[in-house]
């Protein structure tokens, strides 16, 4: 079977991964939690997370249509670790959604044209009218990470970048627009296991980039971008709800938790949202790398 990119994901494994993550990896159960820093030894039960995430569809159905009815505009942004579960996450939020009034957006790699624009101008093209869901798939925030850390932008771009965010995000706020922003993390052995799975997988073959694999090497060069990001942008009206992906069951429950229990919208059933698990989701100070 042909592997993306010449096997180089299986090659880091067997030539440059730290000896501590391979062990983890090697000696892993069925299914075990590869992460030491993640709060549970198992991972969250097939029959629990079904009955929450069907509770959870009716109630963002009926966020949905109170957003249509009274006009709101809703932003989420999904950020985080390569192969941390936005993917999947963002397709649960969606699924029984509306599409035409809930949009995902997941742009490319800029055209010369947008790159010699305003750094949000692209962004703020997608941002939604009255009565709409916005979903960004990554967004502005690749200049405090991804775009760093390759060096895509230069230190002045985004000291920049930095010093503008925070009074474009407080736009955002004072002109009605509601903002969430969920930050997704998983641990190292966690992301490699991953992208081993993905590599052997025709089918998930395609989630794999040339990003995915070149960043490899750079896992603490992400830590510390990350690190910087989150403490310089997490605002009082922008905060940073920050997830533990380790199990993707439990962080698609508590993503989505944490968005509609921030709602008040028509017909709301606190007890069908169910609790946040603290361990799970939180603010940055619940990062770990």
């Amino acid at each position: 079977m042909e592997r993306p990119f010449d096997g180089a994901i299986s090659r880091y494994f067997n030539q440059d991964a730290p000896q501590a993550i391979r062990d983890l990896i090697k000696g892993r159960a069925k299914d075990g939690i590869l992460n030491p820093h993640f709060p549970y030894d198992s991972r969250y039960d097939k029959d629990d997370y079904t009955d929450a995430m069907n509770r959870l569809q009716v109630e963002l159905v009926r966020m949905q249509a109170w957003v249509r009815d009274t006009g709101q505009r809703v932003v989420v942004v999904f950020e985080g670790r390569d192969a941390s579960g936005k993917g999947g996450t963002i397709k649960r939020f969606r699924e029984n959604l509306n599409p035409r009034g809930a949009r995902l957006v997941a742009l490319p790699k800029p055209s010369d044209h947008e790159a010699a624009q305003w750094y949000f101008q692209r962004y703020v093209a997608h941002l939604p009218a009255k009565g709409e869901i916005t979903l960004f798939d990554r967004s502005w925030y690749n200049r405090g990470v991804v775009e760093h850390v390759f060096g895509f932008c230069t230190p002045e771009q985004r000291a920049c970048w930095f010093a503008q965010l925070p009074q474009f995000e407080h736009m955002l706020a004072n002109e009605g627009i509601i903002l969430f922003k969920i930050w997704l993390n998983i641990g190292r052995a966690t992301q490699l296991q991953r992208f081993l799975d993905r590599e052997q997988d025709p089918l998930k073959q395609w989630k794999l980039s040339r990003i995915d694999v070149d960043g490899l090497a750079l896992w603490d060069a992400y830590s510390d971008a990350i690190r910087e990001t989150l403490d310089r942008t997490h605002l009082t009206f922008a905060p940073w709800t920050v997830v533990r992906g380790d199990d993707k069951l439990r962080a698609r429950i508590n993503v989505i938790r944490s968005i509609l229990h921030q709602l008040d919208y028509k017909r709301k059933d606190v007890d069908a949202l169910g609790v946040m698990d603290p361990k799970i989701a939180g603010g940055p100070d619940l990062w770990h790398d």
